[in-house]
């Protein structure tokens, strides 16, 4: 945890030898809640579970650094969906808690995580979002719900048409606090903060610690506690991280191969761009090896139906853009392809984290060409770790570009076009990516 001690000098920091549960019984939820735990079938909670659940049936405003895959939102919708129970009217429901998310997808997973954790407590919950129609998230509304899991231009659209009212809130949930501020909603945030009464109990959730998500933390919680998961911008132990170093204009090929010859039945692959996404999946359709894309661009009925025929294994393959990095919930997903990489260091943590969750085992490969040996640099240090780098024959890199400085002299060197040696895996990767 040092690297929060200058944040929160005057904050509680928990750490893993303060505290230490065996069970879900012994953090204080109701029968309610461990009938519901136990028909999921879990028995044991995970760390950020057993640290952040009793601080919050407390009372107590909790900054939580968790990665995805750490059992995060039942960590906060579990003692959430307790403290509303406690006070309930079920016959004038009011919004009491509000869970903030970046996108569709993680407001839709968490929604379905309150719904499935509240089914013998008499809590109703709504999930509202952009991309669909407003109608029935209106009517739901209007029946009255303790609970709102929304992204932010949606909830601010219904309060604008008197739809919504925030007046009642008890507790304010910001789940992915870095990715909604990586998205640009620190303005949307702001402007809902003041739609909400000053005293409530604030949850902040996130997977990273930038100079921006504590800028955020200090104007929203009082006198937090601190936990953590993981530490900050770690990975899953159990993922395999492995690079193929390759011509850029032969990872297609690369791809198709990798899939094919290693009969790969569910492949989540990410790219940088909308544009790259549906192409890249064309190509694919066009190998034989069924795909879809997911993007902002494409409707909230198509992602929601592409999201479910991969699950179901209808698409063998769903290449997504930077959107999908958060909120998918897709349990053992066995492969990650960074088709691209991501020109934002922490966002390679965010997309592998959808494999290695829960204790499963995941691979999480990158294509690297040489444009991108600097992203390549950049992730190392930001795990502190180096990558094992390959090339497979037949996918060579191209030799670096040529340096302008050394035109002058190459031409004087009677060697210039000489082809270069043959060199190992290990060689390369220093030759064209270490220099």
């Amino acid at each position: 945890m040092s690297y929060l001690r200058p944040f929160i000098k005057k904050w509680t920091i928990i750490t893993i030898s303060q505290i230490h549960y065996m069970s879900f019984k012994d953090l204080g939820l109701s029968e309610a809640l461990l009938k519901a735990i136990n028909q999921k079938g879990y028995d044991t909670p995970t760390p950020i579970q057993e640290k952040a659940i009793p601080l919050i049936l407390k009372g107590n405003d909790v900054l939580a650094s968790a990665q995805t895959g750490t059992g995060k939102t039942a960590g906060f919708a579990l003692p959430t969906i307790q403290l509303l129970s406690q006070s309930a009217n079920t016959y004038s429901r009011k919004v009491r808690a509000l869970v903030l998310t970046p996108t569709r997808e993680l407001a839709a997973q968490v929604h379905e995580e309150f719904t499935e954790y509240g089914q013998f407590s008499d809590i109703r919950a709504a999930v509202i979002f952009g991309g669909v129609k407003a109608g029935p998230q209106i009517a739901k509304l209007r029946k009255g719900v303790d609970v709102v899991i929304a992204t932010p231009g949606r909830l601010l659209d219904l309060h604008s048409q008197g739809e919504l009212s925030l007046s009642n809130l008890e507790i304010l949930i910001l789940d992915e606090a870095d990715r909604m501020l990586d998205m640009g909603f620190l303005r949307d945030i702001q402007r809902i903060m003041k739609l909400m009464p000053a005293k409530r109990q604030n949850l902040l959730f996130s997977a990273t610690f930038s100079k921006e998500i504590k800028t955020l933390a200090s104007t929203i919680l009082h006198n937090p506690v601190a936990v953590e998961a993981t530490p900050e911008n770690t990975t899953a132990e159990k993922v395999e991280h492995r690079v193929y170093f390759v011509d850029k204009g032969m990872k297609t090929s690369l791809t198709v191969k990798l899939i094919s010859e290693g009969n790969w039945d569910q492949v989540l692959i990410f790219t940088r761009t909308k544009h790259g996404a549906n192409r890249l999946s064309e190509k694919l359709e066009k190998s034989a090896i069924s795909s879809a894309a997911i993007h902002g661009n494409k409707s909230q009925n198509h992602r929601t139906r592409t999201l479910d025929g991969f699950k179901n294994g209808r698409i063998r393959v769903l290449v997504a853009t930077d959107i999908a990095a958060r909120g998918l919930d897709i349990p053992l997903l066995p492969h990650v392809i960074n088709y691209e990489l991501p020109n934002i260091a922490e966002d390679y943590v965010h997309r592998i984290g959808r494999t290695g969750r829960a204790g499963a085992s995941g691979e999480a490969i990158s294509l690297v060409n040489i444009d991108e040996k600097d992203y390549l640099r950049d992730i190392e240090k930001l795990l502190n770790q180096d990558i094992p780098g390959s090339i497979i024959e037949g996918f060579e890199p191209v030799d670096e570009p040529e340096d302008p400085k050394d035109k002058k002299n190459n031409r004087s060197n009677p060697n210039r076009n000489a082809k270069p040696k043959q060199q190992t895996g290990d060689n390369k990767k220093r030759k064209y990516y270490r220099n």
